[in-house]
């Protein structure tokens, strides 16, 4: 089991990527922490991982906009496992306008969850995983981190912003022992898609030079790679899941 008794943080873990995430960790022998908002199914959900794996599966209510919150998450986690050997900074929202229409107040929630967020709790996860001396971290970025597309003038700002900030944060961590690096997700089939109409999701689909969606388990295994010794000398990179997406675009 790559990840045996190695305890695992993912940041919006109770649905989609970061759900697939967490049960493939527990999989290969992990502890795992879903992180998400107080409303979502992450208590039940863990629960449930909790009797099926022999890893444990805890619920820890987390808003990604409240440092308090996230700082919080790590110090818990701590105190119950003992240590924090990965993190999953998969908590994000989505947003589409012509960018004439997008508010003040819809922009910068956008980037509040989407990248500050994602700074937040990389910033608490390098503080535990400096004291400890090594450490991985992989943060949620996505196609839209290295091209832009129509009306979403926020989340490609912000997912932009992750793929930088990324390759910072993994210069300043390698001397100390932690990785940190991205996943760059192209469209998976989760419930965020449910809403498009068949002619939309089609469009979607035929971007994808593999002639399909990704599937969120997809990811995960992706996530499961990076954090484990399999990716002992990478750092710094985005992990472009995508179906070849981005490979005819320069």
């Amino acid at each position: 089991m790559r990840l045996q008794g190695n305890n695992v943080i993912v940041t919006g873990g109770a649905s989609g990527i970061g759900l697939a995430s967490v049960e493939r960790c527990l999989q290969e022998g992990a502890s795992l922490v879903i992180a998400d908002l107080e409303n979502s199914d992450g208590q039940a959900r863990a629960a449930r991982l909790d009797d099926q794996y022999d890893g444990r599966c805890l619920f820890k209510a987390c808003d990604v906009t409240d440092t308090a919150q996230v700082d919080r998450l790590f110090a818990d986690t701590v105190a119950e496992l003992g240590s924090v050997e990965a993190v999953f900074n998969n908590a994000g929202i989505g947003g589409i306008a012509p960018s004439d229409e997008v508010t003040d107040e819809d922009f910068l929630r956008i980037i509040d969850i989407n990248l500050s967020g994602v700074f937040r709790v990389a910033r608490a996860a390098l503080r535990v995983m400096y004291r400890q001396g090594s450490g991985s971290i992989v943060n949620c970025a996505s196609i839209l981190g290295v091209f832009g597309q129509s009306q979403t003038t926020a989340y490609t700002a912000a997912k932009g912003g992750v793929v930088n900030m990324t390759r910072t944060l993994a210069i300043e961590a390698a001397p100390k022992g932690v990785r940190v690096n991205a996943i760059g997700p192209g469209y998976i089939d989760t419930p965020l898609l449910e809403a498009l109409d068949d002619d939309m999701l089609q469009g979607l689909i035929g971007l994808h030079p593999m002639g399909r969606l990704g599937r969120p388990e997809e990811i995960a295994n992706a996530f499961l790679f990076l954090v484990s010794d399999e990716a002992s000398f990478i750092t710094g990179t985005t992990l472009m899941v995508d179906g070849g997406f981005t490979a005819g675009k320069s």
